[in-house]
């Protein structure tokens, strides 16, 4: 199981919990639009690390990106599942053909 999935798995497993207790409960609490906030800060952080050349900066905001994407998917009952089916359907599929097909 990769890192990501059991990232994924945690977080589901703690949008239940006491929001006093768990920084995801309590992201979770506020409501997808503050999931979403937090997750744009994280990736300006992230870009802002990469425009930096900050490889070390860049490692820590990247896992920051992911830990929030999959709190914001979480907001919205958006699984892992459905974004890695969605990666699969595009796999072999030019980035440029894609983008036009849409």
């Amino acid at each position: 199981m990769s890192q990501i999935t059991k990232l994924s798995e945690t977080i589901a497993s703690r949008a239940a919990a006491d929001p006093d207790s768990s920084w995801t409960a309590k992201l979770l609490a506020k409501g997808p639009e503050k999931c979403a906030e937090k997750f744009g800060e994280e990736a300006v952080e992230a870009i802002i690390a990469a425009v930096k050349d900050d490889k070390d900066e860049l490692v820590k905001e990247s896992a920051d990106v992911l830990f929030h994407l999959l709190v914001m998917l979480q907001s919205r009952g958006v699984t892992l599942a459905e974004v890695e089916a969605e990666l699969a359907r595009r796999e072999g599929t030019s980035g440029i053909a894609e983008k036009a097909a849409r």
